[in-house]
């Protein structure tokens, strides 16, 4: 009962800091109400704690946050005493992409034996709708051609591991949803370059084979090194499986803060039009995914499994790649607004199929 009195006073306070910044943008602009909106987020992201249904949104608001401060105060999150922060997401990619690795194991490919259908399907629908897509509202969006190649970036992306959280709040298959995306992670070296030649060529020059090393060193051998040390050593240090989740948390919140504050004139110029434009990659992703699984006559839980892994990328990985381009505040800023927003799409898709009854699989 007392839990529920405090969650109420901070919805309160919510409520206040929201009102505080609508009186403030209406007296004196929106330029003055930075304050107000960060704690309105702040305050709503602890709330959020107190509500079953809203407890997934949690950490997307506290981006929200994080991403209004870097866009009222830049400054603190590109240079600090002369290094640039940027020189971290690389790093932070890795120790991510290593957290993966320790909840894998040779388990998760072995799906590829037990369900070859689904997997092929889900790999090949990724691979073939996100980058067209991305390409599509490339072309369509009229932006400069290095903020449009990172749409195309982004559909070019691997899965992200997000998608099988929501594969598991959407009640679909979580088996096939791991191994799909352990599949097209594992892949991502050889696709995602060839992907960007062919479909971003056309706005930016890529390097291939750059390309596919800087993938391999972000990607590849940090989840390697985690299966090992998830065979070999995780016994002897099971608190990892409850730190690793929380580092790879603060690390994309870190990851998409240091590209929101590097491009944030661009941001300010496009940024409706690109959050338009990514929702609709997203959606799309989601749509055309489940009815891939729809034309192909899967059962349903694997339909909802197919429409996740489609729609949900990888976008830290896509940051990452931007950073090594050495385009972050262009290229990257597609990537960074594609995460939040997805994990949001995501969140809701999930809410609405885990009340929704499964139906009988197709014949």
């Amino acid at each position: 009962m007392k839990n529920i009195v405090i969650y109420k006073l901070i919805t309160g306070i919510a409520v206040l800091c929201a009102l505080a910044a609508a009186w403030q943008i209406y007296r004196e602009g929106i330029a003055h109400a930075g304050p107000f909106i960060i704690a309105f987020f702040i305050m709503l992201s602890i709330a959020c704690r107190g509500w079953e249904l809203l407890k997934g949104f949690t950490f997307t608001i506290i981006i929200f946050a994080a991403v209004t401060a870097a866009l009222y105060y830049p400054q603190y999150f590109i240079e600090v005493k002369g290094f640039k922060l940027s020189g971290l997401i690389t790093p932070l990619l890795q120790l991510i992409m290593f957290g993966m690795g320790t909840s894998m194991g040779i388990k998760d490919f072995a799906g590829v034996i037990k369900m070859p259908k689904g997997v092929f399907i889900g790999v090949g629908s990724h691979f073939l709708i996100m980058p067209l897509l991305g390409f599509t509202l490339a072309k369509l969006s009229g932006f400069p051609p290095e903020i449009a190649a990172g749409l195309i970036l982004v559909g070019c992306s691997p899965n992200g591991t997000a998608s099988n959280v929501i594969s598991y709040l959407a009640k679909a298959n979580l088996a096939l949803s791991v191994t799909i995306t352990a599949v097209s992670t594992m892949l991502a070296p050889f696709f995602t370059p060839l992907l960007m030649k062919l479909l971003g060529g056309a706005f930016i020059k890529i390097d291939t084979l750059g390309m596919m090393w800087d993938i391999t060193k972000i990607v590849v051998l940090p989840i390697a090194a985690g299966i090992l040390f998830n065979k070999y050593l995780l016994k002897r240090a099971a608190w990892l499986e409850t730190l690793m989740p929380i580092i790879s948390m603060f690390g994309i919140a870190f990851i998409i803060v240091i590209i929101t504050a590097a491009g944030r004139n661009s941001l300010l110029n496009i940024g409706a039009m690109l959050v338009l434009l990514v929702l609709i990659h997203n959606l799309l992703g989601y749509t055309l995914g489940y009815w891939a699984g729809r034309l192909f006559k899967m059962p349903e839980r694997d339909c909802r499994t197919m429409a996740i892994e489609v729609g949900m990328q990888n976008a830290g990985l896509a940051s990452g790649l931007a950073k090594a381009m050495g385009k972050i505040a262009t290229v990257g800023l597609a990537p960074a607004v594609f995460g939040p927003l997805m994990n949001v799409t995501g969140s809701l898709l999930a809410n609405y199929w885990h009340r929704k009854p499964l139906e009988k699989s197709i014949k």
